[in-house]
């Protein structure tokens, strides 16, 4: 019988250790279905990252089998089982209006207590809809469209849309309006049609096809985070906290001088955004 080796040739007594990049795809996969808190429309923010969630049968040697080893085998063949757990639905609203985070289980009876403490104490900054997000405040931040030195505006002729996916469409559109994300716009010099995109619970995600403005838009070489860098910072921790904003993208004003830059058009009118919408070259 072979003996199995290390990810780095070294002997093992039994046991084969998965390549590093396996098990960063296993923990952050197990982030979402782990011990955690999330709302109805957010990731959990907190989760345990166990070595355990690495349960396929190729990492692991049964000493009455000697073909479980397979650490050389091609990484496209090897599986990653997730991890699930129980949660239970913590509802924080009134009895008015529903207000639910979801806990994981396996939390002691101390754990639990103290984090619902926790997350009643800032409860506010919480986003269950549209009308719960204040957006980030524009002396902090927000986004800006420069364009190329010889750039022209593009005006794109209107596309008809199916009957089914023109009243969705109107009805996301009239919701965005309602809380301030769109405005109406007269004689804009750029025009883009929506795309609507199916979500699977029936509803529809609007849109818009910036591909024109995106051209003519220089490219923001601001460097992103090095994965390996990240995964280091997790060196001697066993559990990772993280938030995921409530759509993010639309907690980021708009500079005044850009917003008609992202003027849309459809059969109720011409639209363009005050915050930032979802596919332009530098969001």
């Amino acid at each position: 019988m072979d003996t199995p080796k290390r990810s780095n040739g070294e002997a093992s007594s039994g046991w084969t250790v998965p390549p590093i990049w396996l098990r960063l795809i296993a923990s952050v996969s197990s982030m979402y279905s782990s011990c955690g808190i999330a709302s109805s429309t957010m990731s959990p923010i907190s989760a345990n990252i166990p070595y355990s969630s690495i349960s396929s049968g190729k990492y692991s040697h049964d000493s009455d089998d000697d073909s479980s080893s397979t650490s050389d085998s091609d990484p496209i063949d090897q599986r990653v089982s997730l991890v699930t757990e129980d949660t239970e639905v913590v509802d924080f609203g009134t009895a008015h209006q529903s207000r639910e985070l979801r806990i994981g289980l396996d939390l002691s009876t101390d754990e639990r207590d103290n984090l619902i403490q926790l997350l009643r104490l800032y409860l506010d900054v919480f986003a269950w809809s549209y009308e719960d997000m204040p957006g980030l405040d524009s002396s902090i931040v927000h986004h800006r469209l420069p364009l190329l030195l010889h750039a022209r505006s593009v005006k794109q002729k209107l596309r008809q849309l199916h009957h089914h996916w023109s009243l969705q469409v109107k009805k996301e559109i009239q919701k965005q309006l309602s809380v301030g994300f769109l405005l109406v716009i007269e004689y804009p010099e750029w025009l883009a049609n929506v795309v609507p995109i199916p979500k699977k619970d029936g509803t529809v995600r609007v849109c818009v096809d910036f591909r024109d403005l995106n051209k003519t838009s220089p490219k923001d070489d601001f460097p992103l985070p090095h994965i390996d860098m990240l995964v280091d910072s997790t060196t001697g921790h066993s559990m990772l906290f993280f938030m995921n904003g409530f759509s993010g993208y639309n907690q980021i004003l708009m500079a005044p001088e850009d917003m008609e830059k992202t003027s849309f058009i459809i059969e109720w009118g011409t639209y363009c955004y005050r915050v930032m919408p979802f596919g332009l070259k530098n969001a």
